[in-house]
């Protein structure tokens, strides 16, 4: 079975919906660079290790990025999950796990890359908005997509409609995507995601709209 370590910044909603899923995985430990971070205290209840590698006590990223390393190596996961991890990661972090850390973004990836994701979607007038599980690169949101789950952006959306629309997606996209990963039906090859799976429909991944 797989060994995970899932990285939090906050409320940790994708957290949650990937323990919820019943996944074939050991979550093996959560780490949150936030000491405040509620995502702590739902792992806890789930009686999975928690740790925090706060990252204001370091004096640059590198020496952040050593000690999270140091933090995650303790777990020996064979998957790292980035949750709403709201940290940019050195490239020397990154290539450490490449091929093993994943990120959910909330946009159709190469679209929108970076923050305040929504409001672009709505200031660029798209129909379609979403959201994408790729492979973590040393660029910032551009590596290899692993599946990718889309929304309709309606005349009267808001930005907080708009999140919430994706954010049901996510709950159910990241989950199926970690699934492949621990069953061994996608990995990441010369920068290439090789899959024997198609990526599921809306309706399979039960989408609620």
């Amino acid at each position: 079975m797989k060994r995970i370590v899932i990285l939090i910044s906050g409320r940790g909603s994708n957290m949650q919906a990937i323990l919820d899923a019943g996944l074939p995985v050991e979550i093996a430990a959560v780490i949150s660079n936030k000491p405040e971070a509620g995502g702590l205290d739902i792992a806890a209840r789930h009686g999975i290790p928690t740790e925090v590698v706060y990252h204001k006590k370091y004096t640059d990223r590198d020496d952040f990025d050593t000690a999270l390393a140091t933090k995650i190596d303790e777990y020996a996961p064979d998957l790292v999950v980035l949750a709403g991890f709201m940290r940019i990661l050195t490239a020397g972090f990154v290539n450490r796990y490449m091929g093993k850390l994943i990120n959910i973004h909330p946009a159709l990836l190469p679209a929108f890359p970076g923050l305040d994701t929504h409001q672009k979607a709505l200031l660029g007038g798209v129909r379609i908005h979403g959201c994408t599980v790729h492979f973590v690169t040393p660029q910032v949101d551009h590596g290899p997509i692993i599946a990718q789950a889309a929304v309709p952006v309606f005349s009267d959306d808001t930005d907080e409609t708009l999140a919430a629309r994706v954010l049901q997606q996510e709950h159910l996209l990241y989950p199926q995507a970690i699934r492949w990963l621990a069953e061994g039906k996608l990995r990441l090859e010369d920068n290439k995601v090789v899959s024997t799976i198609h990526q599921a429909s809306s309706s399979e991944l039960k989408s609620p709209w």
